[in-house]
């Protein structure tokens, strides 16, 4: 139908609107513009007030020549890489165990096919020398500390000095704590997570100093210390475990002195890392923690069904909620990224929002 509105009066409206904005604009009132959302809008949205986050899964982009295995590490380096360790799934053309993407999730390249199957913890140093990763292969009992591209500078062999094992295969290294800075920085401390439960103190030479911890539940013991940590939140650093099996945290001196427990909110703590007032804490049992200064929980992610689809094929997995956290980590950003003991990996961005 042909209209009978004058030709002029579109560009008249256009010109009245254009003249409006341009007032509003010199009297410093910002115009209206169409909202657009922050996120996007397939990828649920997780968490509340300043703890949201976007959750966009499958972060991480393999080649078709590599196949995630259980996903089990996570660290950052300076530059935004990050360093993703699993156990390589069945199908995998590549063994390697160790895989490095770029700030995007663009696969960079990957090493450390002899992890493959007992790959566990991993943990990156900020050194005077340069940036290092720690490796523990539980199945193999080893510890090593290697260059980012995976050059080995520390192979440490079982405790045997500690006469607590009477062989190697006693001894399954879950992770790997270094403290950053002060008097004792590049002293390590290695959690026996799945062997006998100790925590063993090497010098920054790799030279076994002590042994603390030992299964149980009273102060000072543990059971499963899955996971460890230098946390530099207080006055004095100290080193906090992941005392799985006894569903807490414990803290303990540099020394190896118990300190004090963290019991609320946590059924399996996994591992941690921190950012300014922030520590972040994967829970096995299906969701990821945040705890303040005061170890107060300020937020709980992604709270899902634990374990029952972690053997399933990945179209089943729920967005938003999370199986069985594994390890998890922070950008430069303040973006949070988990990795999941599922079969065929998990490796989520919660992009703050």
């Amino acid at each position: 139908m042909t209209s009978n509105k004058p030709a002029n009066v579109d560009l008249s409206r256009r010109t009245v609107l254009q003249t409006g904005v341009a007032a509003m604009a010199a009297a410093g009132i910002a115009p209206f513009v169409r909202a657009t959302p922050r996120w996007d809008p397939k990828n649920p949205v997780i968490g509340t007030g300043e703890h949201q986050y976007e959750c966009i899964h499958d972060w991480a982009v393999l080649p078709v020549t590599h196949a995630f295995g259980n996903t089990h590490g996570i660290a950052f380096d300076s530059k935004g890489y990050c360093h993703i360790k699993h156990t390589v799934h069945a199908s995998s053309t590549s063994g390697d165990a160790m895989c490095v993407f770029d700030p995007s999730g663009k696969f960079v390249r990957s090493w450390g096919a002899d992890y493959r199957g007992g790959a566990h913890g991993l943990t990156l140093s900020k050194e005077k020398d340069g940036e290092f990763l720690w490796l523990a292969d539980c199945n193999r009992g080893v510890v090593q500390k290697t260059t980012l591209e995976g050059k080995v500078v520390i192979d440490l062999a079982w405790p045997e000095a500690s006469g607590l094992y009477n062989n190697k295969g006693e001894y399954k290294p879950t992770n790997i704590a270094v403290v950053p800075s002060g008097p004792r920085a590049g002293t390590f401390y290695v959690a026996d997570g799945y062997g006998k439960s100790w925590i063993h103190e090497f010098n920054a030479k790799g030279e076994y100093q002590r042994s603390f911890g030992g299964p149980g539940n009273n102060r000072g013991q543990v059971s499963c210390p899955h996971g460890i940590g230098i946390d530099m939140r207080g006055a004095e650093p100290s080193i906090v475990v992941a005392d799985r099996s006894n569903r807490r945290l414990q803290y303990f001196t540099l020394d190896g002195r118990h300190m004090n427990f963290v019991t609320a909110e946590l059924r399996s703590p996994c591992h941690f890392d921190f950012r300014g007032d922030l520590i972040l804490i994967p829970d096995l049992e299906a969701r990821v923690t945040l705890f303040n200064k005061k170890n107060e929980m300020v937020a709980q992610l992604g709270d899902g069904t634990n374990y029952g689809l972690r053997d399933k094929p990945r179209d089943q997995f729920l967005p938003g909620k999370f199986i069985a956290p594994h390890s998890a980590a922070f950008d430069k950003d303040g973006n949070i990224y988990v990795v999941e003991w599922v079969e065929v990996g998990r490796v989520t961005k919660l992009r703050k929002v």
